[in-house]
Parts: C-alpha cells; structure tokens; sequence
C-alpha cells in the first residue's frame, strides 16, 4: 500500500531522479532488515516474557497442586484410619472369634490328650506290676531252686566229709595196729636174734676151746719135732721178716687201716642190709595196704568223676538254657529297640505331617472369607429323618472291620466336612474356570473375525474375510492358518492398576 504511490511518482520522474530513487531502495533494504531486526528482537522479548510468565504461573500452579495435594492427603489419611480402624474392629471381632473357636478346639484336644495320657499312663503301670510280678515270681522261683541246691550240696558235701573221716579214722586206726605189730614182730625178733646170738657164742667158745687144745697139743708135738727147724726157720724168717716189715712197713699200716674201715663196713653194711630187709618187708606189706586203698579210693574217685559229669551236665544244660534265655531277651531287647525307633520315626513323620497340615491351616485362615471365619462349617442338607436315620446308624455297633477303623476317625467329621466344602468349591471354580476360558475362546476368535474383517494385508487376504465374500463364496481360497492368541492385534489391554493406600504411602 505504501509504495503505489511512490511507483506512479517514479513512472512520472525523469532519469535523473531514477538514480536517486535506486540509493533510496538499498536504504530500504537496510532499514527493512533493520526493523526486521528490531521485530526479532521484540519478538523474542515477548517470548521471555511469555515463558517467565509461564515458568511463573508453573511454579504457582506447582505450590498450588502441593497444597491441594497435602489436603488431599490429610483427608485421604483421615477417611484410610477410619476404613482402617472398621477393618481392624471386623479383623478383631473375626479373630477374636476364631481365637475362642481355636481356644475351644485346643482344650478339647487338650482333654482327649490328658485322656490318652492317663490311659497310657495306667496301661504302663499295670504293665509294669505285672513285669515286676513276673520278675518277682521267677526270682523267688531262681532263690528256691539255688536253695534246694545249696541243701543237696551241703548234704553231698556233709555225706563225703563224714565218709572221708570214718575211712581216715579207719586207716589211721589200722595204721597204728600194723605199727604195733611191727614193733612186736621187731622185739619178737630182736629177742630171738639174741637167744640165737648167745647160743652161737657157746657154740663158738666151745668149738673154740676143743680146737685150742687140739691146736696146743699138735702144737707141743710139732714144737718138739720141729724145734730145731723153727729155731733155723725162725731165724731166717725174723731175718727175712725184718726184711719184709722194713721194706712193708707202710703198706701193713695202710692194710690196718684198711682192714678197720672194712670191718667197719661190714658191720653197717650187715646192719644196713637187716635194716634194707625189714624196710622191703614193710614196704611190700604197705604196698599191699596202698593198693587195697588205691582200689577203693580209685572206685570212689570213679563215682565222684560220675558224679561231676552229671553235675557239668546239668551245670551245662542250666548255662545253654540261661544263654537260650538271654539270647531271647536280647533279639526281644533289639527287635523292641527297633520297633521304638521306628515309631519314633514314624511318629516325627506324623508331627511333621500334622505341623505341615497346621500351617497349611494357618495359610488357609488368612485366605477365608469373613462368612468362613464366622461360620466355619456348613449347615446340613439332610432332613430330619435321614437325620434321625444316620444317628441310628451311629449307635449301632459297627461289625465289619473298616467301619470299625471309620469308628476310630468320627473325631474327623467336622474336618472332613470343611475339606467336603473346600473340594466342592474348588470343583465349582474350575467348572466356571473351564466356562469363562471357554467364553474367552469364542470372545477372541470373533474379535479376531471383527479384525480380520476391518483390517486388509497379505494374511488377512490369505484366509476367509467377509469384504471378499460374494453371493455367499469367498473369491480367495480357503487356507487353514489361524492366528495365534498371543498376537499384539489380538490380545487384551493390561492396564496396572496400583492400590491408592501403597501409593499414599511412597507419597508420605
């Protein structure tokens, strides 16, 4: 608008002027890039302004939201413990039940427990007065027979030492009787010995005298004849005799001696062979006596060794017996031994079992409803007089044996009736599990036809779609390849959803 008129200004100009009218353009061109300039700049003035007043109105806003969210706080946290504090009163009533419940069920457990505990308790004891009678019988039964036996063997004893003394007696007795007649028999023979002695002396003396008269008469007649010789003899015998004793004088003190000593022995050895005699005799008789008593002594000896292998027998047969007996309360000892341990075993297995299934119980308590808290077990279905027809059948006595184990478990009927309960629930979710999976199935597979139907690409083209159906065909061949549910177009949204109370939490 403001250059028309200076364009028709121009056209009128002459050329001089032309010259003049180009400097003023260059002129324009620097004035307009200076207030183009000038426009930047107060453009981007505007824009510092603009985003110190957004920053400005950012951080009032930002002290506003703080504010607001700090009463929102308080008043969240106010309506939280209220909400809390109704749901800590229910938790307390629920529990407080469950507790008494609990309570209930252990004292009950408790009683059957100090019932068992008594019955076991007088079971041992009448077991063990009964171990200790037994004990005490075959004690009393172990004295008598040891008494009976320590009588036969002091009687035995008793009878063998009154034996043994009357045959000691008996042999001493007949002992002196022989040292008597010994003695008599040695003076019987001393005395003949003697008489004998004196009478071979006379005799001696006798015989010595007719030969000493015999001798000196022979002797005065010789020693009439031979005077003379025995003068010449003599003479030359003492010659030869001085002779002889000088050059023998030592061997004839020698043969003295000699001659003495062998006297002497003659005699001890004459009165060692008297003594040597006697002594044969009385050994040969004491032999005879040793004999005899070796025979009887040997006989006795025989029946006492009898005796023995009968009493080793018994003493034998009572050890076997003992052994047999120990042997047998050992294997006993072992096999109750074991058997202990393996209850002991089993018994563990069992407290463990039953700490598992306590725990279990624990886990479950959490996850009951208020309802099973309250009322634990289910109301019966029965009518009255199926009521009335099994508490008949309660009271009958049970005649097969596994009603008879069913009759030790009646204890179990409120367990098994919550496990009953809880099985038949579980039954039911998967029922309604099976039917939503189902009713989910149908639900994806005609999502996936809807997709299939809007949407238009290879696969989709590949497979039956509704835009390609005409009279009722399809113009695409029918080709089997189902689109897995995994797929992103087919799947759900996941939305997370975070609970208000854990993000009030962080918050704070």
């Amino acid at each position: 608008r403001g250059l028309g008129p200076e364009k028709k200004r121009g056209a009128t100009m002459p050329k001089k002027a032309r010259k003049r009218v180009l400097l003023t353009e260059e002129e324009r061109l620097l004035m307009m890039q200076q207030k183009h300039l000038a426009e930047e700049e107060l453009s981007k003035k505007k824009e510092d302004m603009l985003a110190q007043f957004l920053k400005d109105k950012l951080a009032k806003e930002e002290r506003n939201s703080v504010l607001n969210m700090n009463k929102i706080i308080l008043q969240w946290r106010s309506v939280l413990r209220e909400v809390k504090a109704r749901e800590l009163r229910k938790d307390i009533e629920i529990l407080s039940q469950t507790f008494e419940r609990v309570v209930d069920c252990k004292d009950s457990v408790i009683k059957s427990l100090a019932k068992d505990l008594a019955e076991a308790e007088a079971q041992y004891t009448h077991a063990l007065r009964s171990h200790l009678h037994s004990m005490d019988q075959l004690l009393q039964l172990q004295h008598c027979r040891l008494g009976y036996l320590e009588e036969d063997y002091h009687t035995e004893l008793g009878a063998l030492q009154k034996e043994f003394d009357t045959e000691r007696k008996k042999i001493i007795e007949y002992h002196e009787q022989e040292i008597r007649y010994l003695q008599d028999v040695l003076m019987a023979m001393e005395q003949n010995f003697g008489e004998s002695e004196y009478e071979a002396k006379l005799d001696f003396q006798s015989t010595r005298d007719d030969v000493k008269n015999k001798n000196l008469e022979e002797k005065h007649y010789l020693r009439m004849q031979l005077e003379g010789k025995v003068e010449e003899l003599w003479k030359r015998f003492q010659q030869a005799l001085r002779n002889y004793t000088e050059a023998t004088e030592d061997r004839k003190i020698a043969f003295e001696v000699l001659k003495l000593k062998d006297e002497k022995s003659t005699k001890e050895i004459e009165m060692q062979m008297k003594k040597l005699q006697k002594m044969q005799d009385l050994i040969l008789s004491l032999k005879n006596k040793i004999a005899a008593h070796a025979r009887d002594s040997e006989e006795q000896n025989r029946r006492i060794r009898d005796e023995k292998e009968v009493v080793l027998k018994q003493l034998q047969k009572l050890k076997s017996e003992m052994n047999r007996a120990r042997a047998k309360a050992r294997s006993n000892l072992a096999k109750l031994t074991m058997e202990s341990c393996a209850t002991l075993k089993v018994l563990q297995h069992v407290v463990q079992k039953a700490d598992l299934i306590l725990r279990l119980a624990e886990m479950c308590r959490k996850l009951e409803s208020e309802e099973e808290k309250v009322l634990p077990f289910y109301a019966c279905s029965l009518g009255w007089e199926e009521q009335k027809t099994i508490d008949k059948v309660a009271l009958e006595k049970p005649s097969e044996p596994l009603a008879q184990m069913m009759d030790d478990y009646v204890g179990l009927e409120r367990f098994w009736q919550r496990y009953n309960k809880v099985r038949l629930e579980q039954l039911s979710l998967e029922r309604t599990k099976a039917a939503l999976a189902q009713d989910n199935q149908k639900l994806r597979h005609l999502l996936k036809q809807y997709l299939d139907g809007i949407s238009v690409n290879d696969e989709v083209l590949s497979q039956i779609n509704p835009l390609m159906i005409v009279n009722q065909h399809n113009i695409v061949p029918v080709l089997p390849h189902p689109v897995p549910v995994s797929e992103a177009r087919v799947q759900r949204p996941i939305y997370n959803i975070v609970e208000a109370a854990h993000e009030v939490k962080h918050i704070l």
